[in-house]
């Protein structure tokens, strides 16, 4: 398989080049900016509809919620998607995409540099193969959409040597007018810090928190750069993860944050008309407070690759794509895992 997505990737980048800035200015009827955090369960995908009368689709959740995507963006009337932001290759962000890119015209392909031994990337490469499209390669730094009034920037990755994939991540700023949005992936701390060195303006109204409401992830330094006024967490009722950790909605009620929540408020829309923003639900009552009882259980992590099975404070995680999740040492050992000497006794 890895000399099949090789193969692929020399197809898809041989025209690949810079990302040129969009000045385009398409006739609408509306001049209001959406934005729409679908409910994706555990995953990721943001419609975003732009006041110029472009779109973009930031990731597409996974595999099975790729008819989903599809569906809601024919629902309301859209036929081309002029930009697709792939922020990292896990299937919680990108397994949708091949089944948007199918149904879709579509502009142009951001991605990392970053590739990964699945099927559904291998999937997604051949999607934008049949295509005729080409990726872009993301980085910090690179524009997409420049006027006066809308900006649509990628600020992250900036670097090409991280340890997780998560940190690959793209993260995009959007600027309408008076507002702002930013947009995260599942960044972690390494980039988080990145953009914090590299003298980046965080500040905005409104964040997608990353990686899903994770402890590793808005950590409090990057959380006060930004210093939203709205926070939007993308995550799965009742998920394994135990996702959004309490540290982060700690983090979040402690700078008097509003939290919206997918799993308990469904597809969530903010709507800007570059002064204001105005959201299509109401923050639940008490959001900020953890009531994901997993997140209170002790659970372990296993190295698909190794056998070895991990606390999730462990400095030595695997990968995300080689986890999977135990909920006792017991179950663990049962399925053939060893305890990690350095994080287990």
């Amino acid at each position: 398989m890895k000399f099949l997505i090789l193969i692929l990737l020399l197809v898809v980048l041989s025209g690949c080049t810079d990302a040129k800035v969009s000045n385009q200015n398409v006739s609408s009827s509306s001049n209001l900016l959406k934005v729409h955090f679908l409910d994706v369960g555990q995953a990721d995908s943001i419609l975003i509809q732009f006041p110029n009368g472009e779109t973009a689709l930031i990731d597409g959740g996974n595999r099975e919620d790729g008819g989903f995507v599809v569906g809601y963006i024919k629902k309301i009337g859209i036929n081309k998607i002029n930009y697709i932001i792939a922020t990292h290759p896990h299937e919680d962000h990108i397994g949708g995409l091949p089944e948007v890119i199918k149904n879709f015209d579509i502009g142009k392909v951001y991605m990392p540099n970053k590739t990964s031994n699945t099927k559904i990337f291998e999937n997604l490469l051949k999607e934008i193969k049949n295509k005729g499209l080409k990726i872009t390669r993301a980085k910090g730094g690179l524009s997409i959409i420049d006027t006066d009034d809308l900006k649509f920037t990628i600020i992250a990755p900036n670097s090409e040597k991280y340890d997780e994939t998560n940190e690959y991540s793209i993260v995009n700023k959007l600027i309408y007018k008076n507002t702002s949005f930013i947009f995260t992936g599942d960044a972690e701390r390494d980039s988080e810090e990145e953009m914090i060195k590299l003298g980046y303006n965080l500040k905005a109204d409104v964040l997608k928190v990353g990686h899903h409401g994770g402890r590793t992830s808005t950590n409090y330094e990057f959380l006060k750069r930004v210093n939203p006024r709205f926070a939007v967490i993308s995550v799965g009722k009742d998920n394994d993860y135990g996702h959004p950790h309490k540290e982060v909605l700690e983090r979040l009620n402690r700078m008097g944050i509003k939290v919206f929540r997918t799993d308990e408020l469904g597809t969530i829309i903010a709507t800007s008309d570059g002064h204001k923003i105005d959201f299509n639900k109401d923050v639940a009552k008490n959001n900020n407070i953890v009531k994901n009882k997993k997140d209170n259980k002790i659970f372990y992590i296993g190295n698909k690759k190794t056998k070895v099975y991990h606390v999730p404070t462990c400095k030595s995680l695997p990968k995300q794509e080689n986890r999977v999740i135990f909920h006792s040492r017991e179950e663990a050992e049962k399925a053939g895992y060893k305890p990690h000497k350095n994080c287990i006794e």
